[in-house]
């Protein structure tokens, strides 16, 4: 019986995280670190329900017979196998990735001379945030049907910002748009936090679950207003960006 019970508490002390799909190495396709060679842990789970999501399959719960809890030590295992053990830029996308207990598993990537960047919507604000090398935060705007918790995003920001010395986590803010309305949400989040770089994206009105090929002429078009637009304003601080993986891979899933 006492056996029994050191087991099980032993089973209780090791914390899992979600993994939908570990892949890569491919080149980061968005954001500040766009065409950096990366290899992917995308992690399951999420709160949010964005309209336009396209990784749907690391959000609802009806797929969670796909997801594979794993050990941090497991997940760099796997990650090592797949950069052939050279150091690499680890993506930890989702889902909402801050969901998960990451921690463990960037002290052990920083071990092995591995980096770290993840991306969430600002939604759930955790400590090791300062122990990450990048930071995308990517708030939500109006089309996603869904509502910024300012409050909350402000605290990653804060948590983010906590690091000292040459681990101080490089932080940027990327905001998706699809219309006026969320153009002038990108205002107002720049405006917010003036002193974090920001990046848009024209988004992908066509991922997975609402159309079966991409759009990319619609995409482009939608990128080109945004670049007059933000011009039009005279809004020189900001970098617009398309979302290459789109662009190149329409909505296949692993690369």
């Amino acid at each position: 019986m006492v056996q029994s019970l050191e087991v099980r508490t032993t089973q209780q002390r090791v914390r899992t995280i979600t993994v939908v799909e570990a892949f890569g190495p491919t080149i980061q396709g968005e954001g500040a670190l766009i065409g950096k060679p990366t290899v992917f842990v995308r992690t399951g789970g999420c709160e949010y329900r964005c309209s336009w999501c396209d990784t749907l399959y690391a959000v609802l719960p009806e797929h969670k017979s796909e997801w594979t809890p794993m050990t941090a030590a497991a997940i760099m295992n796997e990650v090592r196998r797949l950069s052939g053990d050279q150091p690499i830029l680890v993506t930890l996308s989702g889902g909402n990735p801050a969901i998960q207990p990451l921690g463990e598993l960037i002290d052990l990537g920083h071990e092995a001379g591995y980096t770290f960047a993840l991306e969430t919507q600002g939604s759930v604000a955790r400590p090791w945030f300062e122990r990450l090398d990048y930071l995308t935060l990517s708030p939500k705007p109006p089309s996603s049907k869904q509502v910024t918790r300012w409050d909350r995003l402000d605290r990653c920001v804060a948590y983010a910002g906590s690091g000292q010395g040459d681990r101080r986590v490089q932080v940027c803010l990327k905001v998706v748009v699809f219309d006026e309305e969320d153009y002038a949400y990108a205002r107002y989040v720049a405006e917010r936090y003036p002193a974090i770089p920001c990046y848009l994206q024209a988004g992908n009105h066509t991922p997975p679950h609402l159309a079966q090929e991409i759009d990319i002429p619609g995409i482009l078009s939608r990128m080109d207003w945004l670049i007059q637009r933000a011009t039009e304003d005279r809004w020189f601080n900001v970098t617009i960006l398309p979302q290459m993986h789109s662009l190149l891979w329409g909505n296949k899933r692993g690369v």
